[in-house]
C-alpha cells in the first residue's frame, strides 16, 4: 500500500509541473476540466477491456459522485489556483497538515488508532516539508496569504473526498480502484459541466485553439501522469491503508515536486532539498518497520 501511495505522489508531482504551466495560460478551472476528461477516457477504456463498467447501488454511486465533485472538482480548482500563486512545491507544503486531519478522520469514522511509530514517521515527513519551506522563506521573504488560503481550501476538500471514498470502500468491499475512479471522475466532470452554465466563457474545447500541436500533446501527457496514473495508485492505497500513515506518505509529493521543479528549471538540488530527502528516508524506514 505504501508503494502505491509513493507512485501516486510521484506521478502527481510530475503532472503538477504541467498543470502549473498550462494553468497560467488558460486558467485552473479549464485545466482541471481537461485533465479530468483525459483521465475519464482512460478509466473507461480500462474497464471496457476488463469486463465493463460495474453498476453500483444508488447510495454508493451518490457518495462517489459527491466525493469526485468535492475533491477532483472544487478542491482541485483551489489547488491549481494555488499552484499559480505560489508554485506546486510551496502549495503541497501545506499538505503537511493533512495527516492530522486524515488521522483524526480515520480514528473518528473508522476506528483506526495511531501507534507511536506511525506518529514518529509522520513527524519526519512533516519535517521534510518544513525544511523545504525554510528554503522558500529565505528566497521569497513572504508567505503569499492568498496562495496559502487557496491551498488550504484544496487540502480540506481533498480530505473530505478521501473520507467519503473510504466510507464507500468500507460499505462495499468488492469495489475496485478503476470503478471508483470512473464514478469519482464523472462527479468532477458533472461539476465542471454545471459550472459552465454559470460561467459563460468556460468551454472545454475552445481554449485548445490557443495551443500548438505539441502543447496539446504535452498537456494530455501531463493529465495522464497527474490524474489517470496518480488517481489509480492513490485509490489502490486508500482502499486498505491506514489513513493517518497514508496521508503522512502523501506529503512526500512536496519532495517529488521540488525535485521536478529543479529539473524543469535546470537548477541543482540545494542542501535544503538533500536534507529534506534524508528526513523523508528516515520517515519511510520507521513506517516500513
Amino acid at each position: 500500500m505504501l508503494l502505491y501511495a509513493l507512485l501516486s505522489n510521484f506521478f502527481f508531482a510530475l503532472g503538477s509541473q504541467f498543470f502549473t504551466h498550462f494553468s497560467k495560460k488558460v486558467g485552473s478551472i479549464w485545466m482541471n476540466w481537461f485533465k479530468a476528461s483525459i483521465a475519464q477516457i482512460f478509466f473507461i477504456l480500462w474497464l471496457l477491456f476488463n469486463g465493463g463498467i460495474p453498476y453500483l447501488t444508488l447510495e454508493i454511486s451518490v457518495f462517489l459522485l459527491t466525493s469526485g465533485a468535492l475533491g477532483l472538482g472544487l478542491g482541485d480548482i483551489f489547488l491549481l489556483a494555488a499552484f499559480k500563486q505560489i508554485g506546486p512545491g510551496r502549495t503541497l507544503m501545506l499538505f503537511a497538515f493533512q495527516p492530522l486531519l486524515m488521522g483524526f478522520g480515520g480514528h473518528l469514522f473508522f476506528g483506526q488508532g495511531m501507534e507511536t511509530h506511525r506518529l514518529w514517521a509522520i513527524i519526519f515527513f512533516i519535517l521534510c516539508v518544513l525544511i523545504i519551506s525554510l528554503e522558500n522563506f529565505k528566497s521569497n521573504k513572504h508567505w503569499g496569504v492568498k496562495g496559502i488560503s487557496l491551498a488550504f481550501a484544496g487540502m480540506v476538500l481533498d480530505v473530505i473526498g478521501v473520507m467519503i471514498t473510504r466510507y464507500s470502500y468500507e460499505a462495499s468491499p468488492e469495489l475496485e480502484a478503476y470503478t471508483v475512479n470512473v464514478y469519482r471522475t464523472f462527479g468532477a466532470l458533472a461539476f465542471f459541466w454545471l459550472l459552465s452554465f454559470f460561467k459563460k466563457d468556460l468551454s472545454l474545447f475552445k481554449p485548445l485553439k490557443r495551443f500548438t500541436r505539441n502543447e496539446i500533446i504535452w498537456v494530455s501527457v501531463g493529465s495522464i501522469f497527474g490524474t489517470f496514473l496518480s488517481l489509480t495508485f492513490y485509490l489502490m492505497a486508500i482502499q486498505k491503508a491506514h489513513l493517518g500513515s497514508l496521508s503522512g506518505v502523501a506529503i512526500t509529493a512536496t519532495l517529488f515536486s521540488a525535485l521536478f521543479e529543479c529539473l524543469w528549471e535546470k537548477k541543482r538540488p540545494s542542501r535544503y532539498l538533500l536534507t529534506a530527502f534524508l528526513s523523508f528516508l528516515i520517515g519511510m524506514k520507521i513506517l516500513v518497520l
